[in-house]
């Protein structure tokens, strides 16, 4: 599903920018953007929050396909 895509990219996408800030302190969405506060890098933030939650759909079906195959 394109949906699961789009949403996985955006969650490794969020997570080597907490990894940037976690190793160098550099906030690249912020940096971007013109700051924390900008309204462009609060909605890259809950664009990604989003897409994070989407992803724990991911999680569930994966184990359902796989209880389905092993089933059949």
């Amino acid at each position: 599903m394109i949906m699961d895509r789009i949403a996985l990219i955006l969650t490794i996408i969020g997570a080597l920018n907490w990894g940037s800030i976690g190793l160098f302190q550099f906030d690249l969405v912020a940096w971007i953007c013109g700051g924390v506060g900008t309204l462009a890098a609060r909605i890259i933030y809950t664009v990604v929050a989003l897409a994070g939650i989407w992803c724990i759909s991911l999680l569930f079906r994966a184990r359902e396909s796989f209880d389905a195959v092993e089933n059949s």
